[in-house]
């Protein structure tokens, strides 16, 4: 059985989109994954990828075409099984490579079915309203937030509003030259 791992990008106010849905905050970090081993080696022990519809069709437009010289973190997604949880969308493409596999309905079910039938992680990334359902369900394995080094001041925080009182066991930290900071906790 594998874990079920949801990673959010979010400001150090906690957001993780600005008022207006957007995700420009990102670029306040200066070659983000150049220099993210700790995220290479989180990948060494994943198996797929499962995200929303919105973010997969963001992944689906940058990934496949990514350059590894730039982008490291391009070689482990390539090798990742790619999965989307949507209910309007006919086909998934992920440029040459195999598309994504489509699921339908309930994106919890759909996430513990995944993780259940694989041995290593699954990883969700972004993909907010799946997230939310994930944490509320108390399906999440592992939480990683990558914090930027911003304060936004209004958005769309990384947690459903109603979510209650989650404890969570910090497994590790890591800070980066590029200011940002990553937060690596266990929930079960």
């Amino acid at each position: 059985m594998g874990r079920l791992i949801v990673e959010q990008i979010v400001s150090v106010d906690g957001f993780a989109t600005d008022a207006d849905g957007g995700i420009s905050f990102f670029e306040a970090i200066e070659d983000f994954n150049a220099t993210d081993a700790d995220q290479l080696e989180m990948l060494e022990g994943v198996e797929a990828m499962l995200l929303g519809r919105i973010t997969y069709e963001m992944f689906a437009a940058y990934w496949p075409t990514a350059d590894p010289a730039i982008e490291p973190v391009a070689t482990p997604i390539a090798r990742l099984a790619k999965h989307v949880v949507s209910n309007t969308l006919t086909d998934a493409p992920w440029g040459d490579d195999a598309p994504a596999r489509i699921h339908r309905g309930d994106g919890v079910a759909a996430a513990r079915a995944l993780s259940d039938s694989l041995d290593g992680g699954v990883i969700v990334w972004g993909s907010l309203t799946l997230a939310d359902g994930l944490l509320r369900a108390g399906a999440v394995d592992e939480l990683r937030l990558r914090i930027v080094p911003v304060l936004i001041g209004a958005g769309r925080t990384f947690t459903p509003p109603d979510l209650g009182v989650r404890r969570l066991a910090l497994d590790h930290a890591v800070t980066h030259p590029s200011g940002h900071v990553g937060l690596h906790y266990r929930l079960r």
